[in-house]
């Protein structure tokens, strides 16, 4: 009876010290992805001073104008970045080389069915799904690009994926990026004026510049 009763606390007592050591083990592991959060960042897109602008072309004649930027870019404790969403709201489309008649009437146009169709679709959205380095000597590419950007891009109804190279600096606080490539409207279904054949012809690459300057970074 003796035997067994030490037995029991032998038992016991390892059980304690093997239920010490898993939750001592849990609290490090909770603690290792705290510091791994707290080291991590979230840079806001600061709208007054991001845009993206674009470059629509007929063969003989183009349009420039801007979009407003929303959203944000997430980068890990090494100083990377890893993440990211943007939204841009179709409404806040701009020209920037036409009378005000001629403007408001292409922007209305753009804004219909036509194009980008804002009743039903008044967004369109950029997921990042992957942020590599990138080395290349493609002239079309931002100066100093550093990151090959890929993601899913939403736009009137339809998602599908794009790449292309970025500059992506932090200074001090602030993250900087820039970018500049060509998007085919024809693959998301924005087909009017595609005939060559007839009197009005647009060509189907937008071009695209972009330029996000970030609030200051917070702990994520």
């Amino acid at each position: 009876m003796v035997l067994q009763f030490f037995n029991l606390l032998i038992q016991a007592y390892k059980m304690k010290i093997q239920h010490l050591l898993l939750a001592t083990l849990a609290l490090s592991i909770y603690a290792g992805c705290k510091d791994d959060q707290s080291d991590a960042k979230i840079y806001a897109v600061n709208e007054k001073s991001s845009k993206i602008e674009w470059k629509g072309s007929a063969p003989d004649h183009f349009h420039v104008g801007s979009f407003v930027v929303q959203g944000h870019l997430t980068v890990d404790k090494g100083g990377r970045v890893n993440g990211g969403d943007f939204k841009i709201p179709i409404a806040s489309i701009q020209n920037y080389d036409l009378p005000d008649e001629q403007k408001e009437q292409l922007l209305t146009h753009l804004k219909s069915p036509d194009f980008f169709n804002i009743a039903i679709h008044p967004h369109a959205e950029f997921h990042i799904t992957e942020a590599g380095p990138y080395q290349s000597d493609d002239p079309d590419a931002a100066e100093d690009a550093n990151y090959l950007i890929s993601g899913s891009f939403t736009m009137i109804g339809q998602t599908h994926q794009i790449s292309f190279p970025a500059s992506i600096t932090i200074e001090g606080a602030q993250l900087i990026a820039r970018a500049s490539f060509k998007l085919n409207r024809l693959k998301w279904g924005m087909t009017s004026y595609n005939d060559p054949e007839e009197p009005l012809y647009l060509l189907p690459d937008v071009e695209i510049k972009l330029k996000i300057m970030s609030d200051t970074g917070q702990d994520k």
